[in-house]
């Protein structure tokens, strides 16, 4: 499986009154870096409009290590777990503070949706692709 980088500046809309990044915006962060990868392998919101089917998170785990504070750098290192289920996958995602401490992560599970019937599919050769699971002869 792939590994993703996505790094990014924290900046004043990140935080909240205590001054460090509010808790519900790390999940948009996580978000956003996933949204980059899956962009760029093909599986971005048009063509998850043309092919009516896409990502949707079905639970998630997140831990809180560290503070990130304002115009603080750092980086959001995702991948794709190993598939134990047919339908259902997990990713890993860490945000690392500039200095390499380990600030958050989270453990998720996402299906495949298709868009009309509104039920989880198998998930395709192009998803499987998108989230960094490389064909092998074998496939």
């Amino acid at each position: 499986m792939q590994e993703f980088e996505y790094h990014l500046k924290i900046i004043e809309a990140h935080l909240d009154t205590f001054g460090h990044v509010n808790n519900a915006t790390y999940l948009e962060l996580y978000e956003e870096a996933r949204w980059d990868f899956i962009s760029e392998r093909g599986f971005g919101l048009k063509d998850i409009q043309k092919k009516k089917m896409g990502p949707v998170i079905l639970d998630l785990h997140l831990k809180f290590k560290r503070e990130l504070k304002n115009r603080e750098n750092i980086k959001i290192v995702s991948k794709s777990l190993p598939q134990e289920h047919p339908l259902i996958m997990h990713l890993e995602q860490k945000m690392f503070k500039e200095n390499g401490e380990l600030a958050s992560s989270v453990t998720m599970s996402v299906g495949l949706m298709d868009l009309e019937k509104r039920k989880l599919i198998k998930p395709t050769a192009e998803w499987l692709h998108a989230i960094g699971f490389e064909q092998t002869s074998r496939d």
